[in-house]
């Protein structure tokens, strides 16, 4: 990365923990808005900050067993194993009470992020410690990290790409899709672990506090834009992209947060997004009635 962007007077690749940085925001910049595009088009918007906040009691359980006793477990094991079971909660609650998406998704959200909360108080000397968890962190970024999240995006990718079709129809039809005996429940529970997934992947990123944006934001940006479902999910793969990039440079150049750089250029992009939308629905719109004059 330093010999290719170094005679461009790019020096920021030179140093090791952005180019773990980079790589980690490129593949999140992929998986982010691949799983997003899904949730988005079925209304489950919020299910990213659900996982998201009940990640952060795997963080606190992670970081409590690490101080409390003699062995050392990573925050993001527990958090990864956290956010799962909270995932199939979250959908076993829909299934099997009488409870809406949204209400399930709250019910997880609180007692997620309540557990965490209690944990620390209890715990004291681990509060320090969550800020990089919180916020996410450029410097705590490891290779080891990195390779795992690098894995984790590779398996999502390749999932989505193999069950496409299925969750295609169900996001569109899930009525038509029990009629042709999908196992809806099945992909549904697909679908949630593997938000999971990405949302405890983008954490060392983003932060808990904003990892959900970049399952969002870029796919309404793209919805502006795009004609087709599929164009839609190559476009908010670009703006994620475009997002990370520019957001993890300004970063390093200014000293600035990095998940809160990210979010805020990808809300800019999803503003231009909207913005030309609205040009070019007007320009059609004049040329059809040119046209029928």
């Amino acid at each position: 990365m330093c010999a290719l962007t170094a005679p461009f007077g790019i020096e920021m690749l030179c140093f090791p923990f952005m180019q773990r940085a980079f790589v980690a925001g490129v593949a999140i910049g992929v998986v982010g808005p691949l799983i997003g595009s899904f949730l988005v088009h079925r209304q489950l918007s919020l299910i990213g900050e659900t996982l998201a906040h009940t990640a952060f009691s795997g963080v606190a359980i992670g970081l409590f067993l690490s101080s409390t006793f003699a062995f050392v477990v990573s925050p993001y094991l527990t958090a990864l194993v956290v956010a799962v079971v909270a995932a199939l909660l979250i959908q076993a609650i829909s299934e099997y009470t009488d409870a809406y998406g949204d209400v399930s998704m709250a019910i997880v959200l609180a007692g997620g992020f309540a557990l965490g909360t209690v944990i620390i108080s209890a715990s004291g000397g681990i509060a320090v410690s969550v800020n990089q968890y919180l916020f996410g962190s450029l410097s705590t970024i490891t290779r080891e990290n990195t390779g795992i999240l690098v894995l984790l995006s590779l398996f999502v990718t390749s999932v989505v790409a193999l069950t496409y079709r299925q969750l295609l129809f169900i996001t569109f039809d899930e009525t038509a899709a029990r009629v042709a005996s999908l196992n809806v429940e099945g992909y549904n529970r697909l679908l949630v672990v593997l938000t999971a997934l990405v949302v405890v992947a983008a954490m060392q990123l983003m932060g808990v506090i904003l990892v959900a944006a970049l399952l969002v934001v870029p796919v309404a940006a793209a919805a502006q834009v795009a004609g087709s479902f599929k164009r839609s999910l190559w476009y908010s793969i670009a703006f994620a992209e475009l997002s990370v990039v520019v957001g993890l440079t300004i970063s390093y150049a200014y000293g600035l947060a990095t998940g809160g750089t990210i979010v805020l250029v990808a809300i800019a992009v999803y503003a231009g997004a909207v913005v030309v939308g609205k040009v070019r629905t007007r320009t059609v719109v004049a040329e059809r009635t040119v046209d029928a004059e």
